[in-house]
């Protein structure tokens, strides 16, 4: 059956268009007119989607520094091992100052010259916060006459704010998850494995001209946020949860669907049409200039209207109502009780309030969302009803 599926399959990634250069320019544009605002000299990357956001290099992190410096004023410079010059070279879409060290040399006095080439003899340094300790250490330690600081004033402004051009990337990856969805429901069966559900997706997705997932769980085990340890195999009646990603040219997707496999019960249906109704009241509240704490309390009202909760008690939401997402399926802004942070135009998030009830079952519905000057748009059209996922 999985075979006749993916034989129908062909790839959706006709026409994708990929971040320009010129806008990566302008992302580094604003970070430094950013820099200028918070007093910051520089920011140092490693390996990582803050690299890839400013830059466009993707580099697997190691024990060996591979890193940029960001200076308010001046070009950006790279520093690298000595024998990984050429392969940099080949990712640069602009600047040219390559710094090298061999195996017995220090990369971190590099940085320090790199500081002191751009005219930074005091003054705070950012340090993106996905930087690895050592790292951080072995520059402070060769710059000890500088200040570091956290870089989040400066990158998660710039990374929170989707352009047209993120957004239509994390459309398609949207889109093509959806897609796997409808297939890999085609494909359930009474006796299936997890793993074979997740196999099955895998291949689904090649066939579609991503990678991506998506996982489930059945039965009690939908009560666990993030899935139990517990081997399952499907059968008549469970519940089942499934969360599943993929990207596009690094761009996230992020849905989940709960179904029953057979006919809903009763408390089955109820419950997942409350979790359908604090999904729609988060949609809502979603308004541009809205704190994003108030987000998460209209979905939170309406469970603990039903006697669900309150806060984070079980059975109930035990977790946020949703997270930002882009080049990180996590990332900067929370909807979470205590972000006061007003929701703009380009922010995007997850939305899933999930409802857990343990030992019996749980329903997560999650699309996501983009803000717009009208409103909050979503990217995939919530679950219709409980007998079917998808519009």
């Amino acid at each position: 059956m999985l075979e006749e599926k993916l034989a129908g399959l062909k790839p959706m990634t006709e026409g994708i268009s990929p971040i320009t250069i010129e806008e990566r320019q302008g992302r580094m544009e604003k970070a430094r007119a950013l820099m200028a605002q918070k007093g910051i000299a520089a920011v140092f990357l490693e390996p990582g989607s803050g690299l890839f956001y400013f830059t466009g290099v993707k580099w697997e992190r190691s024990e060996r520094m591979m890193a940029a410096v960001i200076p308010a004023r001046g070009e950006i410079a790279y520093v690298c091992p000595a024998f990984e010059e050429a392969r940099l070279r080949e990712m640069l879409l602009f600047g040219d100052d390559v710094r090298v060290w061999e195996e017995d040399e220090s990369p971190y006095k590099l940085v320090a010259g790199i500081f002191r080439d751009r005219g930074i003899a005091t003054g705070r340094i950012g340090i993106e916060e996905s930087v690895r300790f050592f790292l951080f250490d072995g520059i402070r330690k060769e710059a000890p006459h500088l200040e570091f600081v956290s870089a989040d004033p400066v990158t998660i402004p710039c990374r929170a704010i989707k352009s047209p051009a993120e957004i239509a990337l994390m459309q398609r990856a949207m889109d093509i998850t959806v897609e796997a969805y409808k297939v890999c429901l085609s494909l359930l069966r009474e006796g299936m494995s997890q793993e074979e559900f997740r196999a099955n997706s895998l291949a689904v997705y090649r066939a579609l001209g991503v990678e991506g997932s998506i996982g489930c769980q059945f039965g009690k085990g939908t009560a666990f946020p993030h899935g139990s340890k517990e081997p399952a195999r499907l059968k008549e009646g469970d519940v089942v949860l499934m969360d599943g990603w993929c990207t596009v040219e690094g761009y996230y997707s992020d849905i989940s669907r709960t179904i029953v496999f057979g006919e809903p019960t009763p408390r089955q249906r109820q419950i997942w049409n409350l979790e359908k109704e604090a999904q729609a009241a988060a949609f809502a509240a979603a308004q541009v200039g809205v704190p994003c704490e108030e987000v998460d309390a209209a979905a939170r009202k309406v469970l603990t209207d039903a006697g669900f909760g309150p806060g984070y008690r079980v059975p109930g939401l035990p977790h946020r109502t949703g997270h930002g997402i882009g080049l990180d399926i996590h990332e900067w802004y929370h909807l979470v009780r205590g972000n006061k942070v007003p929701l703009a135009p380009g922010m995007c998030f997850s939305n899933e309030p999930m409802i857990v009830i343990p030992g019996e079952f749980g329903v997560r519905l999650e699309d996501c969302m983009v803000i717009t000057e009208d409103g909050p748009r979503f990217f995939t059209q919530p679950s219709p009803s409980i007998e079917q996922p998808f519009a």
